[in-house]
């Protein structure tokens, strides 16, 4: 494993930036012609309510709810397509989705708004996923998310806040973990280099482990010279051999 894998390109400052911009463009066009986006969020267990799972994360109450979910999602967007790019287009569009559908069916009887249920999935996503992989740059990334964003854990518990939709957060926590498991990220795998780290290794099979028992005592499987001189065979061919003597100059000379 390199750091090759790990490349700055344009999405890395275009996605989070293009994907806020456009919730503060929903959001004006919400207070420029007084629109009543709030009928477009989740309202859980009704049938009607389900066009939120899709419009929920672009709606928001007001400028101070918009605004703190801005800066998470600029920062954690930007971490999940510099570090997991090829991962990144489906943590967004499964977490919407799945975060969406587990809120309508455990949330109060109210509409749920806002895009912290994303930040939920990516908070979620990232922490276990580098904690996964075990490479240590992805394992850092981890830690620094929780040393950010590690506060919001509390909001994920009915009691904290009775104002916010925790059941949002509860969906997106998890959502972000069954993801991290489900997508695998082999290019952040340690190279297998020796046959022990195969996954078909079969130790009893291995020229080197049998000199091993069980208890991992060293066994001497060689044969010691006494015995195998004394198991020499001897063998009789049924084949006639023919020899030719031939007389070389050498032989005159001597």
């Amino acid at each position: 494993m390199n750091d090759h894998h790990f490349k700055f390109s344009n999405a890395v400052i275009g996605l989070p930036v293009f994907f806020v911009l456009f919730l503060w463009i929903v959001y004006w066009v919400q207070i420029r012609f007084d629109f009543d986006f709030y009928q477009f969020g989740i309202y859980p267990r009704d049938f009607s309510g389900l066009q939120g799972v899709l419009f929920s994360p672009f709606i928001h109450e007001n400028l101070s709810h918009l605004y703190n979910n801005s800066i998470p999602l600029l920062v954690l967007l930007a971490a999940l397509q510099f570090f997991y790019p090829k991962q990144s287009f489906a943590v967004i569009s499964y977490g919407i989705v799945f975060s969406g559908l587990i809120t309508w069916i455990i949330g109060r009887e109210n509409y749920h708004i806002g895009a912290s249920g994303l930040i939920y999935v990516l908070v979620s996503f990232i922490f276990f996923k580098g904690i996964q992989t075990r490479y240590y740059r992805l394992v850092a990334l981890s830690l620094s998310v929780i040393l950010l964003y590690g506060g919001m854990i509390w909001y994920v518990f009915p009691d904290v806040d009775k104002t916010i939709s925790w059941e949002g957060h509860l969906a997106g926590f998890i959502t972000g973990f069954v993801i991290s498991l489900l997508y695998k990220t082999p290019e952040y795998a340690k190279p297998i280099v020796y046959d022990w780290q195969k996954p078909d290794f079969k130790p009893e099979e291995d020229a080197f482990m049998k000199h091993f028992d069980e208890n991992g005592n060293f066994v001497n499987t060689e044969i010691p010279e006494e015995e195998a001189e004394g198991n020499i065979a001897y063998y009789n061919s049924n084949f006639l051999v023919n020899y030719t003597v031939t007389k070389t100059e050498s032989d005159d000379k001597i």
